[in-house]
């Protein structure tokens, strides 16, 4: 039984403040005590966005499958509140963490369509950031082509590219 004392934000803080800090297994226990606390709360949006930060804690942890049984249906809850934003950023996570489970083809399609929901959200370079991994997965795939025009869909999303970027633009367009 959980004491009615304790504040789910403030725990929430300190599991944040502790994966600032490189203290991953602390950041896992604070992010779960903060899911329960929430949970008997009945407020299900603090607890999605706590299961995709202890998602990300248990990847950093070298826990895959926690991590995904940690994010499983946060983007449902996130897509029935409209917040598309961290829509995207949960299916984002599910992605990395299916990338760290070895399934290529199930973490490209979740990139993928994370990228499309930032785009509707107006965050390009969140977008930028999951096509990048995308277009990693699929290099090492040896899928060139495909790997390509997901770089460029990356480079196109971001809205102040650097000369590098700019540079990798007209490369990634030249391509036979």
């Amino acid at each position: 039984m959980l004491q009615s004392n304790i504040k789910p934000d403030e725990i929430a803080a300190e599991g944040k403040t502790a994966f600032e800090k490189g203290e991953f297994e602390a950041a896992v226990r604070a992010f779960s005590v903060s899911i329960d606390v929430y949970e008997a709360n009945g407020d299900n949006l603090n607890v999605a966005e706590m299961k995709n930060n202890l998602s990300v804690a248990l990847l950093k942890c070298e826990r895959p499958r926690e991590a995904l049984n940690a994010v499983a249906g946060t983007d449902e809850m996130f897509a029935l509140s409209g917040d598309i934003r961290r829509q995207a950023m949960a299916i984002g996570n599910r992605a990395a963490a299916l990338e760290a489970l070895g399934k290529t083809e199930e973490a490209i399609s979740d990139y993928k369509q994370s990228a499309e929901l930032f785009a509707r959200a107006g965050a390009g370079d969140l977008q930028s950031v999951v096509l990048k991994s995308a277009a990693a997965l699929e290099l090492r795939r040896g899928h060139l082509s495909e790997a390509a025009v997901t770089m460029l869909g990356s480079l196109e999303s971001v809205k102040k590219p650097s000369l590098l970027q700019r540079s990798l633009k007209l490369l990634l367009r030249l391509k036979p």
